[in-house]
């Protein structure tokens, strides 16, 4: 369960990449959340976001896939106009 995990997994969103705003994931102790902060709990794994990045992220899915271009995760965000021919990057 979540509540035995002592990391945490966090997602921004930060400037970055040809499209102008990439994913950044990131693992951190329980314990550094900063005051405007979401947290909360996917698939049994504990995530949390800052307020900026939430507003990009809202009504995103984060997959994990292995295909032709290695494995990795993939986000799939409704908000983004735009995606780059890579898929690293995107813009709003």
């Amino acid at each position: 369960s979540a509540a035995t995990w002592d990391k945490v997994i966090r997602i921004e969103v930060v400037s970055g990449g040809c499209s102008g705003l990439t994913y950044q994931l990131d693992v951190e102790a329980r314990g550094q959340s900063k005051p405007r902060d979401q947290e909360g709990v996917i698939n049994g794994i504990p995530v949390r976001v800052d307020m900026r990045s939430y507003l990009y992220l809202a009504g995103t899915m984060l997959d994990f896939s292995e295909g032709l271009e290695g494995k990795g995760f993939h986000f799939v965000n409704p908000n983004a106009s735009r995606t780059c021919s890579c898929g690293e990057s995107f813009s709003v």
